[in-house]
């Protein structure tokens, strides 16, 4: 398992502003080398190939050898997943970034060597020992902030005994409802910040404005870290609805979806469920507020379509239960969850009644 150690870089940002433009050169002229194959019908060039005509240039472009590779290898990487014959090119308004090679970044105390260079940073948590892998760089965000991005192989921890389980289902109004009851608000932080922001807009304060987004970011993703950690230290098994995001934030509830970071949730307790041990699965959540969580049936009387969202208590014309709308979601994701992990987990498929799902002991 590989883990980023973000810190931000307080000295040295000038060195990093030039070698990122030094980056830009190399990877446009990969770009352009690129058109040349495509113009005379040459194959295209690798990753390898790239290494070969770049050869020699980082003297005199002040950078590492080992930065330029990486570039070329990028550049390469880049152009064959997104299936296009060439990328854009890199300029002025590109935010900056600055490959290394993860041998030849050094400790020292709580800075770090490379290049001949010592960077300090703000030393915000420990970097444990691990090997430094490939990947490592430098960035540079909107604000013109420089971050190292260290990257390290994580050894997975040992998986615990799935005794409480947990089924959550995304919201909007409230950002996750949990099967055992319990509701987190979402916490609306963009609309929070939404009339500074227009009063930024129309004064066409450009610095103001950015500085309104990166504050918003780093509060929703400072309020995300905090619930998935505390959601992988009470539970040994953690089942999500694959709710769509990206489709919903097409729609008129656009910017709603888009502030509750239900994707970036999920990627968090993805990972940190492997660091920690625990079981995470994603399941199909469709029908998950219709089919009743008590007999598991399709009711007449249960909510449908969109005609029925505003509906958040209904009563099962079959067995008579009251539910929650959002309660009973999570209560049958639990239930999918349960029954797709029961091949892994021995103590799920060994007697347990997959109809009642655990409560969580704490």
């Amino acid at each position: 398992m590989k883990l980023v150690y973000r810190y931000r870089v307080k000295s040295l940002a000038g060195l990093l502003n030039q070698q990122a433009r030094a980056v830009n050169f190399v990877w446009n002229y990969c770009n352009e080398r690129q058109k040349d194959a495509l113009r005379f019908n040459r194959r295209w060039h690798s990753g390898f190939d790239l290494i070969k005509l770049t050869t020699g240039c980082s003297k005199e472009l002040g950078l590492h050898s080992g930065t330029v590779n990486d570039v070329c290898q990028q550049y390469a990487k880049s152009r064959s997943q997104s299936r296009r014959p060439y990328l854009r090119f890199r300029g002025r308004k590109t935010l900056g970034w600055v490959p290394l090679k993860g041998r030849e970044l050094k400790r020292e105390g709580n800075a770090f060597r490379f290049a001949g260079n010592t960077f300090r940073v703000f030393y915000s948590r420990p970097l444990p020992e691990w090997k430094i892998l490939d990947g490592t760089n430098f960035s540079r965000d909107r604000r013109g902030n420089w971050f190292l991005n260290i990257v390290l192989e994580v050894l997975e921890a040992p998986a615990r005994m799935p005794e409480r389980g947990v089924g959550i289902d995304l919201g909007l109004k409230d950002l996750a409802t949990l099967s055992n009851g319990e509701k987190i608000e979402a916490p609306r932080i963009y609309r929070d910040a939404e009339a500074a922001l227009a009063v930024a807009q129309r004064a066409r304060k450009r610095r103001r404005v950015t500085a309104i987004h990166t504050k918003i970011a780093n509060r929703r993703r400072d309020f995300l870290h905090k619930c998935s950690t505390r959601m992988v230290r009470d539970f040994d098994y953690i089942v999500v609805g694959n709710v769509q995001a990206a489709t919903l934030a097409k729609t008129r509830m656009a910017k709603s979806v888009l502030d509750a970071g239900w994707s970036c949730f999920r990627n968090q307790l993805a990972y940190k469920a492997v660091k920690h041990g625990v079981w995470f699965e994603e399941v199909d959540e469709r029908f998950t507020t219709q089919v009743c969580s008590n007999c598991g049936t399709l009711p007449e009387s249960r909510p449908k379509g969109i005609a029925d969202l505003g509906v958040r208590e209904w009563r099962c014309g079959d067995c008579g239960a009251e539910h929650d709308r959002d309660l009973n979601a999570a209560l049958n994701i639990l239930r999918r969850g349960r029954a797709t992990l029961a091949a892994g987990i021995p103590v799920l498929s060994d007697g347990e009644d997959v109809k009642a799902p655990a409560q969580p002991s704490r």
